[in-house]
């Protein structure tokens, strides 16, 4: 059975500074977010709502993915939220339920 890896853009709010990241286990990850146990860039600017994700099947695809969006232009990044989450909410919540 192969693990799930994820892309995410987490945002600080709409239209807001975002981060791209990688991960095996996306609700983890966002809650440490959340609760302010990454330090540094994150933390530093409130950056914790969860805008965008991808899933993959494969880890090194998935990090492929990420150094790719990384490079966009931030307006790249923005449509690429928009296309998925026009109104921008928080997706942890549908993960959890």
């Amino acid at each position: 059975m192969e693990k799930s890896s994820y892309v995410y853009i987490l945002a600080s709010r709409p239209y807001g500074t975002t981060c791209i990241g990688v991960t095996s286990d996306l609700i983890r990850r966002v809650w440490e977010h959340k609760e302010g146990f990454v330090a540094g860039f994150t933390k530093k600017y409130k950056i914790h709502t969860l805008v965008w994700y991808e899933v993959h099947t494969d880890i090194i695809a998935a990090i492929t993915r990420e150094k790719q969006i990384k490079e966009w232009p931030r307006n790249w990044k923005i449509n690429l939220v928009q296309s998925m989450n026009p109104a921008w909410h928080d997706l942890y919540p549908t993960l959890i339920s």
